[in-house]
């Protein structure tokens, strides 16, 4: 291993999402930022790699030529499940083939998923107060449904990644728990989220301890400590939440969370893969660039990669 890097060459890859430019969750959080500028800024910026978002186009021959233009690949795209409400079982494994079908045609990238049963983090309500709490039943379908999927996705070759999120049935460090104790390790994999495990009162180097044999993905994502603590104080959505500015990226000094040692951990515990910068911010206020910038260069800077 260099002793000028922290993670030996070639076992890491960083990219970005595109929720600086535009938000899938709200698309109104939205500057008119065009595919092609965003996918370029972020190659300009330095990443290696970017999931999906919704201005993508959605042929993948499209997609991958204007991806392989700018030496860049697909980290991973974003699927949504939906084990634990009524009548949406075929409908959530039609369209994990899908997924995996764009990930083989893509040629790279993992496969991060999370339950959206009763999610609140989309509507326009109080985000922690209205996530779901699932019952045993709900949990057994969740497993189970997991397990069917992460087992499928090892025939192809792909890491299922299992991603906690604020407002789901999926958030606190309990909830992780019983998820990851009820789930088959070998098909079910973790996917870190440095700020929303943050922002769920979690503490990611516990998580990195507890989990690092299944951590297969990370979202370095950044928390402004002081609206985090507002948000969470006067109830606020998802959405509120974000246009309040409770997330950036790595490197930004208005974020509480320390990369260096979070980093240290991965590596530490022989992490390889993908590292993805996420910070949904409105671009209105966070000039994307500058940000994507910001967070390359800090990471590095810590790295040395």
């Amino acid at each position: 291993m260099n002793k000028q890097t922290m993670f030996p060459t070639g076992t890491i890859q960083f990219g970005i999402t595109p929720t600086g430019w535009v938000n899938d969750d709200f698309p109104d959080i939205d500057i008119g930022i065009p595919f092609g500028q965003i996918v370029s800024e972020m190659a300009l910026a330095g990443f290696a790699g970017c999931s999906r978002g919704h201005k993508y186009p959605t042929d993948t021959a499209v997609l991958k030529r204007e991806l392989d233009m700018r030496d860049l690949k697909m980290s991973e795209p974003w699927v949504s499940t939906y084990f634990t409400i009524n009548d949406m079982y075929e409908e959530t494994l039609a369209n994990f083939e899908k997924e995996i079908k764009f990930l083989q045609e893509m040629q790279s990238g993992d496969l991060v998923l999370a339950e959206l049963g009763g999610s609140s983090h989309q509507q326009p309500i109080a985000l922690v107060p209205n996530a779901p709490k699932f019952n045993d039943d709900q949990w057994k379908r969740l497993a189970n449904g997991l397990n069917e999927l992460g087992h499928k996705a090892n025939c192809q070759g792909i890491k299922m990644c299992y991603h906690h999120h604020m407002g789901t049935g999926v958030m606190t460090t309990d909830e992780i728990a019983r998820l990851a104790e009820m789930t088959d390790p070998d098909c079910v994999c973790m996917c870190l989220d440095t700020g929303h495990l943050h922002f769920a009162g979690g503490n990611c180097l516990d998580f990195i301890e507890s989990y690092s044999d299944r951590i297969k993905h990370v979202h370095l994502k950044n928390i402004r400590q002081d609206v985090m603590d507002y948000s969470l104080a006067n109830n606020l959505s998802f959405k509120e939440s974000i246009l309040q500015g409770v997330f950036t990226v790595p490197g930004d000094p208005d974020g509480c969370l320390d990369f260096k040692e979070i980093l240290e951990a991965l590596a530490n515990k022989n992490y390889a893969g993908w590292l993805v910068v996420e910070a949904e911010q409105d671009p209105a206020k966070a000039t994307p660039l500058l940000y994507a910038q910001m967070a390359r260069k800090y990471l590095k800077e810590i790295t040395g990669l």
